[in-house]
């Protein structure tokens, strides 16, 4: 399998596609990723250095690719965090050259655009891109509880609002639809939800809440999802491993209290999780 993965980037650390791209390769697949940006480290530590590219890198990179005829081979292409609507724009347009080149391509999309407790934390614009032009454009979607909220106008507070917060998004365009963590008042306390929505089902997957709260996580669960969705063609075997390989990576940096996720030292979690959530259907 062969994903396009076009992302932020960090030198220091796991996030975007520093955090997306080597999970993929454990697991077999070669990934071409583009950079948005190239920082030292996360903004979470409140000091970094690097620079932002505009938009027309992306399709210089993106031309270059097509020059070497690989286009036709590429299985899908993976977005996170945009920096701006020139950014969005220039993701669409690769995602519309590569499936041009292979039709049967699919384009995930990590609508981010904030979350519980910090709000919107996204460039104003971004919000209305993510609702009116990327999420249509998707096959694939992973918003965490936030960003369903927003993107479907439903206010989420028990798992039948979460299925109605899907729907609406599935009749916007995306035809499978993983929510990172969802809180609803049927989640214990001491769990953590996640929700897949697909043409098969809709499942449910609830873990142990550990106590971390790490960047990166969610650009490596989309990334895993998008994988599993691609290999199985279930919604539901897609969030098992999902779920069970991003727990199984978030407690082991949790045990070494790292403030980084700890990619290389868990990678086998990715091919064979330690801990294997069962989905059930809701």
């Amino acid at each position: 399998m062969n994903l396009l993965s076009i992302q932020s980037h960090v030198a220091y650390g796991h996030v975007g596609n520093a955090s997306a791209v080597f999970p993929l390769q454990r697991l077999g697949v070669e990934v071409w990723p583009i950079h948005t940006v190239q920082f030292s480290n996360h903004t979470g530590y409140g000091a970094w250095r690097g620079q932002v590219f505009e938009a027309g890198v992306i399709s210089d990179v993106l031309e270059g690719i097509a020059e070497r005829g690989a286009l036709p081979r590429c299985d899908g292409v993976l977005s996170g965090y945009m920096g701006s609507a020139d950014i969005g724009a220039a993701i669409l347009d690769a995602v519309a050259r590569v499936r041009a080149a292979n039709p049967k391509a699919d384009y995930c999309c990590d609508p981010v655009i904030g979350d519980v407790g910090r709000g919107i934390f996204v460039r104003p614009g971004i919000p209305e891109f993510m609702r009116e032009q990327a999420v249509p454009a998707a096959e694939v979607i992973t918003p965490n509880q936030f960003e369903l909220e927003l993107l479907s106008g439903h206010t989420v507070t028990d798992q039948a609002d979460a299925v109605a917060a899907c729907a609406a998004l599935h009749a916007a365009g995306p035809r499978v639809i993983l929510v990172t963590s969802l809180h609803t008042r049927e989640t214990p306390k001491d769990a953590i939800d996640l929700l897949a929505s697909g043409p098969d089902g809709r499942f449910l997957v609830r873990t142990p809440r550990l106590d971390v709260a790490l960047n990166g996580a969610g650009d490596a669960i989309a990334a895993l999802f998008f994988f599993h969705v691609k290999r199985t063609g279930s919604t539901a075997a897609a969030l098992e491993a999902a779920a069970s390989s991003i727990f199984g990576l978030l407690e082991r940096t949790e045990k070494a209290h790292s403030r980084e996720l700890l990619l290389v030292e868990a990678q086998d979690e990715f091919v064979k999780p330690s801990k294997v959530f069962t989905p059930v259907a809701v």
